[in-house]
C-alpha cells in the first residue's frame, strides 16, 4: 500500500511537502528570540540549511524512493535560494556567482554536520557556534541549538521512513 501511495504522490510532491516543513520550522520565532539566531539573511540561511541537512541525513542510504525525495528536497531548496536572491534585488549577472558561493557553503555545512553528528560532544556545538552564530556570543546559545539538533536527529531516526516519504515530519519540541 505504501509503495502505491508513494507512486501516486511521487517524490516531487513529497519533496515539496518536506521543504514546506523546513520553512515552517525555520521560521519559528523561538529560534530568533530565545536562541538569538540572527534574524537576517545569513541567520535564516543557516536555519533552513540545518533543517534540510537533518532531513537529508535521515534519508541517506534508505533506498531509491528516499534518494529521489532527497534530491527533490535539495533542488527545491536551491531553487528557493535563487528566487530569494532575485527578490532581494541581486542582479541577474550576479546571481550565478552568489549561488555558487551558497552551494559551496551548503555542501561544506552538510559535510561538517554529518561528521559532527557522529563525533563526541563538543564538535556539534563548535560547528554551530562558527556557522549559525558566526563565532560570536556565548557558548550557551550554541549548546541549546545543538541540543535541539540532537533531539531532531533522534526524532527523525525514530520516525518511520514511510512517514517521511508521505511528506510528514514531526520536528522535536523547540525550547530555549
Amino acid at each position: 500500500m505504501f509503495q502505491s501511495l508513494f507512486r501516486q504522490r511521487g517524490p516531487k510532491i513529497v519533496g515539496r511537502q518536506l521543504y514546506e516543513s523546513v520553512v515552517e520550522r525555520a521560521r519559528q520565532p523561538l529560534f530568533y528570540t530565545e536562541l538569538a539566531v540572527s534574524d537576517s539573511v545569513e541567520g535564516r540561511f543557516e536555519l533552513y540549511s540545518l533543517h534540510v541537512i537533518l532531513l537529508l541525513h535521515r534519508l541517506k542510504g534508505q533506498g531509491p524512493q528516499a534518494a529521489d525525495t532527497a534530491q527533490v528536497l535539495f533542488d527545491i531548496f536551491i531553487g528557493q535560494l535563487d528566487h530569494a536572491l532575485r527578490e532581494i534585488g541581486v542582479g541577474d549577472l550576479s546571481v550565478a556567482k552568489k549561488m555558487r558561493k551558497l552551494g559551496e557553503a551548503f555542501y561544506g555545512r552538510a559535510k561538517h554536520y554529518d561528521a559532527a553528528l557522529d563525533a563526541p560532544d563538543g564538535e556539534l556545538e563548535a560547528l554551530i557556534g562558527r556557522t549559525v552564530f558566526e563565532g560570536a556570543g556565548e557558548a550557551g546559545r550554541a549548546q541549546a541549538l545543538a541540543a535541539y539538533v540532537r533531539r531532531g536527529v533522534a526524532a527523525l531516526a525514530a520516525e518511520p521512513l514511510e512517514t517521511l516519504l508521505e511528506g510528514r515530519v514531526d520536528w522535536p519540541e523547540l525550547t530555549a
